[in-house]
């Protein structure tokens, strides 16, 4: 006799929800999404897919800045320079954000997902309300999502004072945009916004920008910012932000005022998980309000999953989609293996980017990681950096002392994002930097300074030392 079709439902339609539902329909489960919003949730219509669209424009500004170094002349009188078109940019945003919703939807629905417009709650451990529809379910993964941390008295008016949600309805381009905080959000923001021709000033309260990451490749990033013309104000925490009546001041701790035309607060996130009914359903919150979750996304209530950035693992697209997938393959009877955040790579997408992935450095240097060896390549170093202008940038390669296995690397370069795949590649499947250096990598390209960097890691075979 066949088994019942197991019946999943999931609120919210971000990256965690709906890789999540594609993976239940897969294994024949009967799946109901919940979104409030729109199928892509946040990560696609305000987040991730709007941002990067905005980068690549910027990354586009920050090229045609260089192009005289390869010999180009845009404008042979030389009195012209290349401007944003901010509404043609802003449509085009808000356009590929509406586009790649269009795509979750017509994938969930050529899967046989059952897709909800609404908010939800639960009213049990397996029950989900949405409107005056109540579902009964096998397993309810929750995957709401996270808002933009507002500084109490700093209200955003959606004009002048913003979060970065509400960037794309300005009608030009800030002149003189204001960023207050540092972190991977507001560098990307205030490098994008630098480039796209707005005069910027970065606000942060540590004595570096990126205070989390990898501190060489912060202060290469950095030192591109201050070069460019930004002004980066270190050590100087913002205490409030203020319309006046030409544009806004920011009030700094130690009593200075910054002025500018507009203000983009970047000062963290906060989880949706208010008014979701997780005490009655027995769903267990941290300090913050963040649903506390296991390795294979189990929430403190049987039945209950949890992904995304309501979890607050790593504030990533590609983790809140491998939380939601492990969810079902877990429920559903599926191997699984548990979420390893050590082989997740991340990117910031600053000019130029910074990709990691494994151990850091600082984790090595404190023996909080495995005794390792690193070599640090400086990318001016590489011919096809030279021959398309990048001096800026560097590879980072760990590897275990004893073995040789790659543990971890940090690129700094253009496209680092898909140059980490190769250091990514190795951590996951336990390469050596020997296996690395033996593989072809084309010449000339940035990616041989991957290979390269493994070959100055090799050991000397047994026998052969000095």
């Amino acid at each position: 006799m066949s088994q019942p079709q197991a019946r999943i439902a999931i609120i919210g339609g971000g990256p965690g929800g709906y890789e999540a539902a594609l993976v239940g329909a897969q294994l024949g489960a009967e799946v109901t999404v919940i979104e409030r919003d729109g199928l892509g949730g946040a990560c696609v219509l305000t987040d991730c897919v709007p941002s990067k669209t905005l980068i690549a424009t910027s990354g586009m500004m920050a090229a045609l800045d260089g192009s005289a170094g390869l010999g180009i002349r845009l404008y042979p009188d030389g009195n012209g320079h290349p401007v944003v078109d901010a509404p043609r940019l802003h449509a085009r945003v808000r356009a590929l954000a509406r586009a790649q919703s269009a795509d979750v939807a017509s994938r969930l629905s050529a899967e046989g997902v059952k897709v909800i417009a609404g908010t939800a709650r639960l009213t049990g451990p397996r029950t989900v309300a949405a409107g005056d529809t109540e579902i009964e379910a096998d397993a309810v993964l929750i995957a709401t999502g996270a808002e933009p941390r507002i500084l109490p008295g700093s209200e955003p008016d959606g004009e002048r004072i913003l979060t970065w949600r509400q960037l794309y309805d300005l009608p030009e381009l800030p002149p003189e945009l204001i960023v207050v905080g540092s972190g991977v959000t507001g560098a990307e923001f205030a490098s994008a916004y630098q480039a796209l021709g707005s005069q910027v000033t970065l606000v942060s309260s540590r004595d570096r920008v990126l205070p989390h990451e990898d501190a060489d490749a912060a202060v290469v990033v950095e030192d591109v910012f201050r070069r460019r013309g930004m002004t980066v104000l270190g050590k100087s925490r913002a205490s409030a932000v203020e319309r006046t009546s030409d544009g806004v001041a920011v009030t700094l701790h130690d009593g200075r005022t910054v002025r500018g035309s507009h203000c983009l607060l970047t000062v963290g996130m906060v989880p949706n998980t208010a008014d979701l009914g997780l005490a009655e359903a027995g769903v267990a919150v941290d300090g913050r309000g963040f649903v506390t979750v296991d390795k294979v996304s189990r929430t403190s209530a049987p039945g209950v999953y949890a992904a995304g950035d309501c979890t607050g693992v790593l504030m990533l697209a590609s983790v809140a989609a491998m939380q939601g997938r492990i969810a079902m393959w877990h429920t559903l009877g599926e191997a699984v293996k548990p979420l390893r955040l050590s082989h997740v790579a991340a990117t910031i997408f600053t000019e130029p980017e910074i990709a990691t992935v494994g151990v850091s450095e600082q984790s090595v240097a404190a023996g909080e990681a495995a005794d390792a060896v690193v070599v640090k390549l400086p990318l001016a170093t590489n011919a096809r950096a030279k021959m398309q202008g990048f001096r800026d940038g560097f590879v980072k390669l760990f590897a275990r002392r004893s073995s040789g296995i790659v543990l971890g690397g940090v690129i700094v370069a253009p496209r680092a994002s898909e140059l980490i795949l190769a250091v990514s590649l190795a951590v996951e499947r336990l390469l050596t930097v020997d296996q690395v250096a033996h593989t072809f990598a084309v010449y000339p390209s940035l990616s041989g300074s991957v290979t390269e960097a493994a070959r100055r890691l090799m050991r000397p075979a047994e026998g052969l030392e000095d």
